[in-house]
């Protein structure tokens, strides 16, 4: 099958449902009022509220919710053959991923900014708030611990890799400075200049390799993992306008800027889709993934379709710049359908390898050596590239074996395959990076409204002590779980819990339609949250008694158990409150038609 069609697909289907399902969620479901205050001028301190121009704040926005899940998770679930996964990302990034990204963001906006757990609280009651918070406390350091994890690998012993990625903080600070005193609010021209270093520290990398420097920007894994802790930390504790929004809006530009070049690749490329439709593993017993196609597709495309790391974005950073509440469908809705692509774009860049050459990366070679697989194109590959490629699991690799190879069919591009390689890994580790901040910032907004119940100075927003302290424990934790390594056994956990997530988000938003009555519209929330929370408890409960009961992992199990009971108690409560909800309806129409008919 040729490539062009799913990406011409996607882009048809995407544009559809923003232009249709969005704009109608934004119209009839959600009313958004241009008029309306937003937080961002209500709550204006200069720090974390700030007025924000749309197309800015889109880029932080998508760069905070696009971490590695759009990325790692289409090329791990082409284990299933390309049906499967192409399938959900479609379906669920425009009914479910979008829809919950736009009415959790919305519900933000109407509470002030305030988090999920908090809103929780608001909509359903003391009980799901509690329940929330600490969900969302677990969930954070898991997903932010995980996600901190593959930028330490691929950035530890890589002078090139770090200056690049280091690069994009000063240029992020001198676009913050330009834009707010040099010249203020002119976004384009420090977009134009930022964009043009960007390029520069990228093509400057091969040079910084082979330079005095490299031995300056060489780290291992510990010292890299405590400097991607002090660079969270920085970020949740500087104003927001300074670092975290000017570097994820540069960074979005790389993101967007590397997937539209890939499309166009794949366009004047052709490539073909080497992976069958589906594969004897949607049945069991893969080599990557061990379980059935459902449930495990749903929670190993995480971010491309759905994503519960999206709501603590949708309730942390962004709510607190929007500027219009009309903003709200641009920034919700679509920035979910553009991480979709990048899921499909994603999806194309490991099935136009040869399934041979797939699996030969994605598992170690003594597992290959039992699939009964040849390699075809594997040996080429590794010389072009200049590293071993057989046996690198966990996807990043096989992602950029698979961009640098469609890179590298344009002509004149063959020669530069080791440089697109690498170029493609580098723009991985950027992707992930933007999460990582963007999450520890959050991290420290939850800390600080649930510690504002025992000390209530903690939940002033503007109390800088209650900033420092709460972002050094948040940074702490995680970079604890990174330095000693412990994060590779909670790691399975990050799929069911961030798809737990989703699930609470969704049930929470369903409260908030019915509470404003348009019980008429709960569907688009409803229904995915039905749907995602059988899939995700069956997955989670396949998971603690396939894997880690016969492992006799005790920390995976009560772990999961938590998240599970947390996320199964929340719904409950949410259900208890739409049936109440649902009879004081039914009682205010029984009493309006009996004084009709009197």
């Amino acid at each position: 099958m040729s490539a062009i069609v799913l990406v011409i697909a996607a882009a048809c289907i995407f544009a559809l449902a923003y232009r249709f399902y969005g704009a109608f969620i934004a119209s009839k479901v959600l009313v958004l009022d241009e008029a309306r205050k937003t937080p961002a001028y209500e709550l204006e301190n200069g720090y974390d509220y700030v007025p924000t121009n749309k197309w800015v704040l889109f880029g932080h926005h998508f760069a905070a919710i696009a971490g590695a899940g759009p990325l790692v998770g289409p090329v791990l679930a082409a284990q299933f053959g390309y049906l499967p996964g192409t399938l959900w990302i479609l379906i669920g990034a425009v009914l479910a991923g979008a829809v919950h990204d736009m009415v959790i963001l919305f519900a933000s906006v109407r509470h002030e900014g305030k988090s999920l757990a908090e809103i929780a609280r608001a909509e359903v009651g003391k009980f799901s708030g509690f329940a929330a918070t600490m969900a969302v406390i677990f969930i954070l350091l898991i997903t932010v611990a995980g996600l901190a994890i593959v930028v330490v690998n691929s950035l530890f012993n890589s002078s090139w890799g770090t200056f690049t990625v280091g690069a994009t903080i000063p240029i992020a600070l001198f676009m913050a400075i330009y834009m707010r005193w040099i010249r203020p609010n002119k976004v384009s021209e420090a977009t134009i200049i930022g964009v043009a270093l960007m390029i520069l520290s990228v093509i400057s990398g091969p040079a910084i390799q082979h330079s005095a420097l490299a031995s300056y920007l060489t780290f291992n894994q510990h010292q890299m993992t405590i400097i991607i802790a002090v660079y969270g930390l920085v970020a949740a504790v500087l104003p927001v306008w300074l670092l975290l929004t000017p570097r994820d809006y540069l960074s979005t530009y790389m993101k967007i800027g590397v997937i539209t070049l890939l499309a166009i690749g794949v366009i004047f490329v052709n490539p073909l889709i080497r992976m069958p439709l589906t594969t004897k593993f949607i049945h069991g017993g893969g080599p990557i993934i061990p379980g059935k196609v459902w449930p495990y597709v749903f929670i190993t495309i995480a971010c491309g379709a759905l994503s519960g790391f999206h709501s603590l974005i949708a309730t942390g950073t962004t709510p607190k710049m929007i500027k219009s509440e009309k903003d709200i469908l641009p920034i919700g809705y679509g920035a979910m359908l553009v991480e979709g692509f990048v899921s499909i774009m994603a999806l194309i860049a490991a099935t136009s390898l040869h399934p041979g050459d797939y699996f030969a990366i994605n598992v170690p070679p003594q597992i290959f050596a039992h699939l009964g697989m040849n390699t075809v194109d594997l040996p080429a590959l590794s010389k072009a590239i200049g590293e071993t490629l057989a046996g690198r699991t966990g996807g990043a690799v096989t992602l950029g074996v698979g961009m640098s190879y469609i890179f590298s069919s344009i002509p004149g591009f063959k020669e530069l395959m080791s440089y697109l390689y690498h170029f493609s890994i580098l723009f991985e580790a950027l992707f992930i990076l933007t999460t990582v901040d963007a999450g520890t910032r959050i991290g420290r907004y939850v800390l600080q409204e649930a510690g504002g119940y025992i000390y209530k100075p903690l939940k002033n927003k503007n109390w800088w002590p209650g900033i420092i302290i709460t972002s050094v424990l948040f940074t702490s934790a995680w970079g604890y779980l990174v330095y000693n390594g412990s994060i590779s056994t909670i790691w399975p956990l990050f799929g069911t819990s961030n798809q737990l997530l989703a699930s609470i988000a969704l049930a929470i938003g369903t409260t908030m339609l019915l509470k404003r009555g348009k019980a008429k519209y709960v569907a688009i929330t409803a229904v995915p949250f039905a749907f995602m929370i059988v899939t995700t408890v069956t997955a989670a409960y396949l998971n603690i008694v396939t894997n880690y009961l016969p492992s006799g992992n005790t920390v995976l199990i009560v772990f999961s158990i938590i998240i599970l009971l947390l996320a199964v108690a929340i719904s409950i409560d949410c259900v208890v409150k739409w049936i109440k909800i649902y009879r004081e309806m039914h009682l205010q129409n029984v009493a309006a038609n009996l004084e009709t008919s009197n």
